[in-house]
């Protein structure tokens, strides 16, 4: 028969034991899973302003191109109004 006055330390050092081999056991490997959840969120992060960055890059180069298309477009568009007022003017004989 088991005696019940042995039987509760008995249970509490067991517990006991069991709660400091599992703090033991655990944290190192908890502290492990979070530095490494740490090291992905910080790699996202550097991905993200890496997309950021290029996207920056490319709507700058499209400004930049676009800003050389219009300066043509009025060029083109300067240089025909001068073939107009050529062809409107009497000819130098007459």
């Amino acid at each position: 028969m088991i005696e019940w006055d042995s039987f509760a330390p008995m249970v509490v050092a067991v517990v006991m034991f069991l709660t400091i081999g599992g703090v033991l056991v655990l944290r190192p490997i908890a502290k492990k899973v979070g530095d490494l959840l740490e090291a992905m969120a910080r790699e996202k992060q550097a991905g993200i302003e890496n997309d950021v960055n290029h996207m920056r890059d490319m709507l700058e180069s499209t400004n930049a191109r676009l800003a050389l298309l219009e300066e043509r477009l009025d060029f083109t568009e300067r240089l025909l109004q001068g073939e107009k007022k050529r062809e409107e003017l009497p000819p130098a004989g007459r």
